[in-house]
């Protein structure tokens, strides 16, 4: 039989930098985002939360609530469609319109 060991909750992860990362800048991960919970030098470790719900800068286009996002890597901010640059970001919290500049999303 396998077995597990816990490690921690997983609201909070332990992060390599890849690059300098101000507090609160979206980093994003393979599948998903995170947002940085403190400024994190390059190669150093720092925490990146993997939850909640932070209002994030959007490309121009209407989102209904609960609309599924992507971070767009290269436009840094939400766009309602998957592409080749972007990586899932979660849930919008509200409806956006087509001019809205941010969007709250339910990161994860």
């Amino acid at each position: 039989m396998a077995t597990a060991t816990f490690v921690q909750r997983g609201e909070n992860i332990d992060y390599v930098a890849a690059a300098d990362t101000a507090y609160m800048e979206v980093v994003p991960l393979a599948a998903r985002i995170g947002v940085a919970l403190e400024a994190i030098a390059k190669g150093a470790t720092g925490t990146v939360t993997l939850t909640g719900v932070f209002r994030l800068p959007a490309a121009t286009g209407a989102l209904a609530v609960g609309a599924e996002v992507y971070w767009d890597t290269k436009a840094g901010n939400v766009v309602g469609t998957k592409g080749d640059t972007t990586v899932f970001a979660g849930y919008t919290t509200e409806a956006k319109t087509e001019s809205g500049a941010a969007v709250n999303v339910r990161i994860g």
